[in-house]
């Protein structure tokens, strides 16, 4: 059971960051942030608060947090700001790195991974977007397009995306998050070039005919394999995005986090 969740708290005083922390019962001995969704561009912290209260049942200390996306802002300022966010949890909570794990799902899988390659920690990424490099090179000739995200906010993480690959609108977001396309970003954001020996275990999931290809979690599993690092791979029948499978690999998900970072 929740006790107490501190909503808005500030993470970061000079742009106003904002994070929710959801407080055990229980001594804190672990933590996990809670990366939203939405492409880099749209999302609020509000819309990950049911995977925030399961996880927060299980005896973590949760933290959800807001970070700045585009067109303000690009890459790598997103991943910039979760990573304040990891300083402030240090200062605020006494809480490091290694009593901490990441989730997330699609974009926010995306910076969950991130976390897990700079400080080790393990991580949670449901259809994160990590083939960037290699997909936007074999698909030149999609013309990039903004789907219709006007009720995005209103619809539940679970029933967005959910219904197939959709190029233009992938490419569109996925360009939309650096300010200059060039193939340099492309590659440095794309968290299979960088895995090492020290990247924290992950737990990948992706389903075989959704809006995020397949392809970045096989990128990733064999990075991670020519490093020595531990994952766990989840492929699943389907269309079904991120949280639209959430249920389906929650059980795994808790196996892979009690293991990888115990509450208690």
């Amino acid at each position: 059971m929740t006790s107490r969740i501190l909503i808005n708290a500030v993470y970061e005083p000079i742009h106003e960051l904002k994070v929710d922390v959801y407080l055990p019962t229980t001594p804190v001995k672990a933590g996990i942030i809670d990366i939203h969704g939405g492409g880099w561009f749209r999302g609020d912290k509000q819309k990950d608060a049911d995977w925030a209260m399961r996880l927060n049942a299980l005896g973590y200390l949760v933290f959800v947090p807001n970070y700045r996306y585009a067109p303000a802002v690009h890459y790598p300022t997103p991943l910039t700001d979760v990573e304040t966010l990891v300083e402030w949890i240090g200062d605020q909570y006494a809480l490091p790195t290694t009593q901490l794990a990441a989730v997330g799902g699609s974009a926010g899988g995306n910076m969950a991974v991130e976390l897990a390659l700079k400080y080790g920690m393990p991580a949670v990424s449901l259809s994160g977007i990590l083939d960037i490099e290699q997909w936007l090179a074999t698909h030149k000739d999609v013309v990039a397009k903004q789907g219709d995200t006007s009720l995005f906010n209103v619809t539940a993480s679970a029933a967005i995306n959910q219904s197939g690959s959709d190029d233009q609108f992938y490419k569109w977001f996925v360009t939309n998050y650096f300010a200059e396309q060039s193939i340099a970003n492309y590659h440095a954001a794309t968290p299979s070039t960088r895995v090492t020996a020290e990247a924290g275990p992950l737990f990948l999931a992706n389903s075989l005919a959704e809006f995020v290809p397949s392809s970045g979690v096989l990128q990733m599993a064999g990075a991670l394999t020519a490093n020595q690092v531990p994952f766990t791979l989840r492929l699943l029948p389907g269309r079904r995005h991120a949280k639209g499978y959430l249920a389906d690999v929650d059980a795994d998900v808790v196996a892979f986090l009690q293991r990888n970072l115990p509450p208690a």
